[in-house]
């Protein structure tokens, strides 16, 4: 029998580590009174620690302004391919009206 995968909303991981970082409760403490593999709270608090210094980390991000630096990179990774479909294309209607 095998566990199903729990997944967490960025609030709630952000919460618990919080509860470790400013409360200074031990991550042993918060995986048993909350139900939580240690790893996976290990994990956040190394997520946490990466985007405060300014790091994207690894992971989704748990911090709403890493959220928002993701949105906006991928916004313009998108933005930079239309542009250079729009050059390609105006180029190639360039050549036909020659």
């Amino acid at each position: 029998m095998t566990r199903q995968r729990r997944s967490f909303d960025p609030s709630f991981k952000l919460e618990v580590v919080k509860m470790i970082k400013e409360q200074g409760l031990s991550v042993q403490h918060v995986c048993q009174s909350m139900s939580i593999g240690p790893t996976a709270v290990r994990r956040w608090v190394e997520q946490y620690d990466s985007e405060q210094a300014g790091q994207p980390g690894i992971g989704k991000p748990l911090t709403p302004e890493q959220q928002r630096i993701r949105q906006l990179e991928q916004e313009n990774r998108q933005l930079r391919g239309d542009v250079e479909i729009l050059k390609k294309a105006s180029a190639f209607f360039a050549r036909e009206l020659k």
